[in-house]
């Protein structure tokens, strides 16, 4: 839904990849994805910065460029946006990315898929080559939820590959986010024998997708993810113990080697490279991301690493109007 109808439309090309990285993948997810690829009205492809959207668990990239109720695509936003001046123009990649476990975190897995190469060796370059768009300090990453957490994380062990990065809500503090879940996953399992692989094929057949289904899902993506067991079914194991719900040390070790506040010790140097990074969370996050969030801001404020931060009166959910203040912030910086 437009909110400003004045505004010159911009186009968006449906393109696809055939990657070559995640076939043979141990979801079975399919090899050829789909990435929407927004250009401005009347602007020449060649030359303009490029920004990539890593969209959140349970979303794919092309969900971004569906019309929207009640609210801007991020089609709709951009055209306003840069319509209205507030931003130069970039082109908007969408890239694909979910799986059947809900999403990815946009880092290599031996469960997920290997998402990390995806973005670097066959997306980016694919859209690039196309559009004559991006390159060396021309090219930036923005997401929420999981892809904050993936915007972050992109920026901190490519900084030589990205140039600006934007993370809203971005996944943080790994201890406040995901400990308080693994009771309910324990819960949920226990309607299963236990069985992981029983929940998630029950889960897969389901005829309705339940949003308290889709919580526990997002736990279990989390494991595949961070602590894969190729043994296991979908790779999926847990960091906690069955019956007692006590943590096993070396598997959230595991976990613990993937966050943000970790990998910053040893990349957050790497960050001074960017020309612009953006971090915010809402003060009232259910997810408890904003703690983690103060942290990192905190961290790199010892490091001297130049970054934007920000808090704003809200929680998790629906929060995709902060793009009107990072997305300008991206582009003038990319466009310099």
């Amino acid at each position: 839904m437009r909110k400003n109808t004045d505004v010159p439309r911009g186009t968006i090309h449906r393109l696809t990849v055939d990657s070559k990285v995640l076939k043979g993948n141990l979801l079975g997810d399919p090899a050829d994805r789909a990435i929407d690829v927004y250009v401005p009205a009347g602007m020449k492809r060649d030359g303009l910065p490029l920004l990539v959207d890593l969209v959140g668990f349970t979303a794919g990239g092309p969900a971004h460029t569906n019309w929207k109720n009640f609210g801007e695509n991020v089609p709709d936003r951009l055209d306003r946006l840069i319509g209205e001046g507030a931003m130069p123009p970039c082109i908007v990649a969408f890239p694909d990315c979910f799986t059947k476990l809900g999403g990815n975190q946009y880092v290599n897995s031996a469960a997920m898929g290997r998402w990390d190469d995806f973005l670097l060796q066959e997306a980016v370059p694919f859209v690039e080559a196309k559009f004559g768009c991006g390159g060396t300090g021309r090219r930036g990453c923005f997401g929420k939820s999981s892809g904050g957490y993936g915007a972050m994380v992109q920026a901190m062990l490519h900084p030589d590959f990205w140039s600006a990065s934007a993370s809203h809500s971005g996944d943080v503090g790994f201890e406040l986010l995901f400990i308080p879940d693994f009771p309910k996953v324990l819960r949920a399992l226990a309607t299963t024998d236990n069985s992981i692989q029983k929940w998630l094929e029950k889960f897969l057949s389901a005829p309705k997708v339940k949003d308290a289904d889709v919580h526990i899902l997002m736990v279990l993506a989390m494991a595949a993810t961070y602590d894969p067991d190729l043994s296991a079914f979908m790779g999926v194991r847990l960091p906690v113990t069955i019956d007692t719900c006590e943590l096993i040390p070396e598997r959230w070790a595991n976990y613990v080697k993937w966050d943000p506040l970790t990998l910053v010790e040893k990349h957050g140097e790497g960050l001074k490279k960017l020309k612009s990074f953006y971090i915010d969370c809402g003060d009232v996050d259910q997810y408890n991301l904003v703690y983690g969030s103060r942290r990192m801001h905190k961290r790199l404020t010892e490091m001297k690493v130049p970054h934007v931060y920000q808090e704003f009166a809200d929680d998790h959910t629906a929060v995709d109007y902060r793009m009107d203040i990072s997305l300008p912030i991206l582009a003038k910086a990319l466009s310099a």
